[in-house]
């Protein structure tokens, strides 16, 4: 899916390519939590070990171009064109890869030998990486490969996938909805969707929130001067779906990203907890944890 010279860069970040459309790549909180230097937020957040999560994606392919996206987002695109691989491969493929990333800690007194074997043997699966992992036509089938390997799952989406999202047999641990722009006119602006009707099928996941059993989070990356200001949309976009929480995080100014946004538009933490704040006040959510260093605030009902 992606051009050899667009791969040769992610390989040399630290991607690792699996099968015809997946990845992985082990995150900087899996290595702090490796040396027992600190945790990812969500292991605070929701109990998960940051040194036993795989970050991974079973798609390279995006149908937004989000301006705040610190990946390359040129793989733009409303359909899946090529092989569909087996989510058993996939997993396989993905939990070899990070082993060959951290096997280089092996050599480093600071990291406990248990904890390194832990971390060989994944248990928690970040759907995260990059791209729209509702794009992967075996989506469900994945999340329940998973499962059965006593994987817990934290699937993010940008929400414009609903049908997949009800045809789910299995649902993640915990279903993300990134929402960035909570009014359709920002929307397009800023996300630059590549349906027509992509807002109408965000509404549609909205909808679909309440009923779903599992833990759902709405995730807003604030963006002073973009979207910091609409606390009464996001509040009222919260209440209408329903969600349990609600992830405040502030955009960082890193990656490709920096060709689309200034700096001045990363928020500081405690700006980020203002802006939580007066949604708690619009809503019945309240603040539950943060994490300064990552910039993030939980709020839930």
């Amino acid at each position: 899916m992606l051009p050899e010279k667009t791969k040769k860069k992610l390989e040399d970040r630290q991607y690792r390519f699996v099968g015809n459309h997946s990845a992985v790549r082990t995150c900087n909180w899996l290595k702090e939590s490796l040396r027992c230097d600190d945790v990812c937020y969500k292991e605070k957040f929701y109990g998960i070990q940051s040194h036993r999560c795989l970050q991974m994606t079973p798609a390279l392919l995006c149908n937004q171009r989000c301006k705040h996206c610190w990946r390359d987002t040129s793989f733009f695109s409303s359909e899946w064109e090529g092989p569909v691989d087996d989510p058993e491969n996939i997993i396989d493929g993905c939990i070899e890869a990070q082993r060959e990333l951290i096997s280089g800690f092996g050599g480093n007194d600071d990291v406990p030998k248990e904890k390194l074997g832990e971390a060989k043997k994944p248990n928690q699966a970040a759907i995260s990486l990059t791209g729209e992992p509702m794009f992967y036509p075996r989506i469900s089938e994945l999340i329940e490969e998973f499962h059965r390997r006593d994987f817990t799952t934290f699937l993010v989406t940008n929400g414009t996938f609903p049908k997949r999202i009800e045809e789910l047999k299995e649902l993640p641990t915990n279903l993300y909805v990134s929402v960035e722009a909570p009014n359709e006119e920002l929307y397009k602006e800023h996300c630059s969707p590549a349906e027509e009707d992509a807002w109408d099928r965000l509404q549609k996941t909205l909808d679909l929130i309440s009923d779903l059993d599992t833990t759902t989070v709405l995730r807003i990356t604030c963006m002073e001067g973009v979207n910091m200001h609409l606390t009464e949309e996001f509040a009222g976009l919260a209440k209408k779906a329903g969600f349990d929480f609600i992830e405040a995080k502030a955009y960082m100014h890193v990656g490709y990203s920096q060709k689309r946004m200034s700096r001045s538009t990363m928020p500081s933490h405690a700006n980020v907890k203002k802006f939580s704040e007066e949604i708690s006040k619009k809503t019945s959510y309240t603040l539950k944890n943060e994490k300064k260093i990552s910039r993030v605030v939980l709020l839930n009902k």
